[in-house]
């Protein structure tokens, strides 16, 4: 009798675990990102893509905006498992461990070509330390080349000394810093309410920006430096993850590749029309003058010494294999 119990047992547990794991797994996905921003749209199709390959055994909901999450909330969201699923900017991680900043560094990768190669050296010590922390680097996706935005015409950097700089990350921080300004840390959520509250007088950051935010309402010029180009990381939960099946993961991998491609593609796409959008409604738009571009180069310098310090072995391995 006890033998019939136990095999009942073993065949109700059995039927169990199956159904679990058949089971359609919901996951949310918070994104600082407006509905507009081609981040978000790549992301959304990610979400699309993922749910067909998966027949909806998975679905993710996207919440764009921050309107579920702050940015600076969501890295510890997904450790947490407060969702399972998330966007940042790569480098506002930077003062957690700094390679995670390995991008911001101005004047060493200035092209979509040299930050892709930047990003294939350094993709694996970043996904080493998600993978260490319960994540599972998915993909990422560079902005746009960073350019400087002020509210009057400026013919050096020098000329910003003494101004309120937005900063979205520890290294525009430091960039602010060494051009004698005042960082103050604002999110591109919040970019136009604190320029027009004073709290910001100028900025780096790209064209998607200037154009998602509407920079044209509360600046005047644009000037194009292609100092870096950021990237933005997608990750998921370790435990999340590994809750799928390996079909499904695998089919997570793969839409996760055709999103980076995609994004990385979408980008440079689109990096002319931002700039053409934001002359059209009146930004004057136009290259750096020969002082800012001396003035940016030994910024440069100065940034890439202190951050090959500050990432140690890892960091002089990065920069080595890039500039290889």
């Amino acid at each position: 009798m006890s033998n019939v119990i136990s095999a009942v047992a073993a065949a109700v547990l059995a039927l169990t675990v199956s159904g679990a794991a058949a089971a359609d797994a919901v996951w949310d996905m918070p994104t600082p990102y407006p509905d507009g921003n081609f981040h978000t749209i790549n992301n959304r199709q990610f979400v699309d893509e993922v749910a067909a390959a998966t027949e909806g055994r998975l679905k993710i909901t996207l919440h764009s905006n921050a309107s579920l999450m702050k940015a600076p909330e969501i890295k510890r969201g997904v450790q947490s498992g407060s969702v399972q699923i998330g966007e940042v900017l790569v480098s506002s991680l930077g003062n957690e461990d700094p390679v995670f900043a390995f991008d911001a560094i101005p004047g060493l990768a200035t092209s979509y070509d040299n930050a892709q190669k930047l990003w294939s050296v350094a993709k694996p010590y970043v996904s080493a330390r998600l993978d260490a922390q319960g994540m599972v680097l998915l993909y990422s996706v560079a902005w746009p080349p960073q350019g400087i935005y002020a509210k009057k015409a400026i013919g050096s950097l020098g000329d910003l000394a003494g101004t309120k700089f937005r900063a979205y990350n520890p290294a525009t921080a430091r960039f602010a810093e060494l051009l004698g300004a005042s960082p103050v840390t604002v999110q591109q959520a919040e970019v136009p309410q604190a320029f027009r509250a004073g709290l910001a007088d100028a900025m780096i950051t790209s064209g998607a920006t200037g154009v998602d935010t509407q920079a044209w309402d509360y600046l005047t010029h644009y000037y194009d430096t292609q100092a870096f180009l950021p990237q933005n990381i997608v990750f998921a939960s370790k435990a999340a993850f590994d809750t799928l099946s390996e079909a499904d993961r695998t089919a997570v991998m793969a839409a996760a590749a055709a999103a980076e491609a995609r994004g990385w593609a979408k980008s440079e796409e689109l990096n002319d029309g931002f700039k053409k959008t934001m002359a059209e409604k009146g930004i004057t738009v136009g290259p750096p003058t020969a002082a800012m571009t001396q003035e940016l180069a030994k910024i440069g310098e100065t940034m890439a010494a202190e951050w090959a310090e500050k990432a140690g072995p890892d960091g002089k391995a990065i920069i080595d294999a890039y500039r290889q």
